[in-house]
């Protein structure tokens, strides 16, 4: 199995110098819940670093009302409504679905596992076309047969385990034809025809919040490359920050500072 090396960031469309607004991507983030709000916060700003546009949207009312006060010191998103979600869709380059949505936990017992579900199935089918990048509640209640071809698969070892259970990684995305990304020490991505171990980082990956900036740098990626680049560009950068940020504080860093990282290693890449 190849090893990813930071020579392969080189591959990566970028921002070019003589661009213009719009050109650099759209991206849709679904995700938030009346338990978690800065979840899918944390995604958009790291994607918005990469992409001319975030819409952002949630099932959750009190997470619009959370993003409408953030709007006042933070700009790089639009807040949508969310009956305007599947125009947004339509019109985006690639789509985060899951950060911060609810899922199945017996002593919450208000069905938002089940509305998660319902969402999660309804949109992938609906717009089985897009270029997705599935994370979270949406990965703890999807289905193996709603995931779109060439759909982004970001599961932690629990929801890897629910989903696929003993199966490798190179199985997995073979079956279902889409592109996984098994987050260990040492991270496997595997599309239906090739896999890339992604080395580095250090256990400061562990905290809440990691997820959902890899998910954000993924699907900020994803708006204008190949789906296997960037799933595996984007687990090489944030274990690089990761590392950047352990050479300085060790393990006591959060994901806000994993995200705010992201930025400096790309500007010396």
């Amino acid at each position: 199995m190849d090893v990813f090396n930071s020579t392969s960031l080189k591959d990566l469309v970028l921002p070019s110098g003589n661009s213009s607004k719009g050109q650099n991507g759209q991206i849709t983030i679904i995700g938030g819940s009346k338990l978690f709000h800065g979840a899918p916060l944390l995604a958009l700003i790291t994607a918005s670093r990469f992409t001319d546009m975030v819409y952002f949207t949630s099932p959750e009312p009190s997470v619009g009302d959370v993003a409408s006060k953030i709007k006042s010191s933070l700009l790089s998103f639009i807040w949508i409504p969310w009956e305007d979600r599947e125009e947004y869709i339509e019109k985006s380059d690639a789509v985060l679905i899951g950060s911060g949505m609810m899922r199945y936990k017996k002593e919450w017992n208000d069905g938002g596992g089940d509305e998660t579900r319902e969402i999660t199935r309804d949109l992938l089918t609906k717009f089985p076309n897009k270029k997705w990048v599935i994370d979270a509640g949406s990965l703890q209640m999807v289905e193996p047969e709603w995931v779109p071809t060439g759909a982004i698969l970001t599961p932690n070892q629990k929801e890897y385990q629910r989903l696929f259970g003993d199966k490798t990684p190179a199985e997995v995305a073979k079956k279902f034809k889409c592109i996984i990304v098994r987050k260990l020490p040492v991270t496997t991505v595997c599309s239906p025809d090739k896999c890339m171990e992604i080395r580095g980082g250090n256990a400061g990956l562990t905290k809440g919040g990691t997820g959902d900036v890899q998910a954000g740098l993924t699907v900020g990626l994803l708006a204008k490359n190949d789906p296997f680049l960037a799933a595996s560009a984007a687990s090489h950068i944030l274990k690089k920050a990761a590392d950047h940020l352990f050479e300085k504080v060790g393990t006591v860093y959060n994901a806000d500072d994993l995200s705010n990282e992201i930025p400096k290693l790309f500007s010396s890449k």
